[in-house]
């Protein structure tokens, strides 16, 4: 069953459970999902699917910040709400602890040394990560073991 399919099932027993926030959330996302589906002319991959999911969550997370600076409230509950329902679909991400493990191991592997080779060292984090560290995070570990 694909992601898809798991959150079209998921926002139909919502909306029997009549929790509007998931139905939103999902139909949200089921919506985004569709019209990747048809940017690429062809049925999603589950990394593909996984992508669409990322980048809503990401922009849940900006929402959040940028109406936590505007006083919002009610709006960063919403957007939280919409946040933790479709975070469940994603793998788990790994820790703090995990990425500075991750990276002290790309820096010994690649010898650098100083911050002009930060662009050795990032793209092999994210790619021995496989989409499970959160770049910013990752970014500050690398400038921190490499100042």
């Amino acid at each position: 069953m694909s992601l898809s399919e798991v959150i079209q099932r998921d926002m139909y027993a919502a909306m029997k459970a009549g929790e509007k926030a998931r139905v939103a959330a999902l139909r949200s996302a089921l919506a985004r999902l569709k019209d990747k589906r048809i940017e690429i002319s062809s049925d999603l991959t589950e990394s593909d699917e996984l992508k669409v999911i990322r980048s809503l969550v990401k922009q849940h997370k900006e929402s959040i910040e940028a109406y936590t600076g505007g006083g919002r409230q009610d709006l960063v509950d919403l957007e939280q709400a919409a946040r933790e329902h479709l975070e469940t679909y994603l793998p788990r991400m790994l820790s703090e602890k995990e990425v500075r493990a991750l990276v002290t191991e790309v820096i010994a592997d690649t010898g650098a040394t100083g911050m002009s080779e930060i662009g050795k060292v990032m793209p092999q984090v994210m790619q021995r990560s496989a989409g499970l560290a959160d770049g910013k995070l990752a970014q500050a570990i690398v400038l921190e073991l490499l100042s």
